[in-house]
């Protein structure tokens, strides 16, 4: 039985709504309505006006000068922008923390590549994505470092969006064979060589976006 405290009704909208933006349920562009929202989903004003600006600070939702609010539009300068963002931050952490890693957490590891695949397997992006996410994350909090994880959480966030991969997407595969390697060199010992793979999954990962996600522009 779970004693977990219940979202509030705003953290509520907040997942909701960044569920649907990074599957791509809104679309780049759709206009968001606060009454439609609230209407939709059973709450209040107050609740989605709060979400709404919490996701405009994540980049999700754009608000014009006029106050009209749309879900961001994407351009391949900032998804690439945000891929190399991404990739500073997570290998600072993943360098930090990879030497203070324990048995647990490369069971964690294990236990979270098996979540990446199956997630894929069975279609379910956005449990795939965020057992890929905790993979990085594990590591990263080995550092010790909360306030660099705060920060990786709010740019993958934002990159999911952006990317809207499917469960089909060659690109996941990036992720996938790159974990696989990383386990072997930790589980022999080897964080250096864990380090170096884990950056070069940024670097074929950006080359990819780029080649096959904006090839028409």
């Amino acid at each position: 039985m779970s004693y977990a405290v219940p979202p509030t009704r705003t953290a509520a909208v907040v997942r909701q709504l960044r569920n649907e933006i990074v599957t791509g349920e809104l679309p780049p562009g759709t206009l968001i309505k606060d009454a439609e929202l609230a209407a939709r989903l059973g709450v209040s004003i107050t609740p989605v006006r709060e979400a709404i600006a919490q996701l405009s600070v994540e980049g999700l939702i754009d608000i014009a000068p006029n106050r009209t609010r749309h879900v961001t539009r994407v351009t391949q300068k900032n998804a690439l922008e945000l891929i190399d963002v991404m990739s500073v931050l997570a290998c600072a952490g993943f360098e930090w923390g990879v030497d203070n890693l324990t048995a647990t957490h490369l069971d964690l590891l294990r236990q979270r590549q098996v979540e990446f695949v199956t997630g894929l397997r069975e279609g379910n992006v956005l449990a795939a994505g965020a057992a890929g996410a905790d993979f990085s994350t594990t590591v990263i909090l080995a550092s010790g470092n909360r306030e660099l994880q705060s920060m990786v959480d709010l740019v993958v966030a934002r990159t999911m969006r952006i990317l809207a991969m499917t469960a089909e997407s060659d690109l996941w595969s990036i992720w996938i064979d790159g974990h696989a390697e990383i386990l072997k060199l930790l589980e022999a010992g080897d964080s250096r060589g864990a380090l170096a793979r884990y950056r070069k999954i940024y670097v074929d990962y950006r080359a990819a976006v780029e080649q096959e996600l904006f090839e028409d522009q």
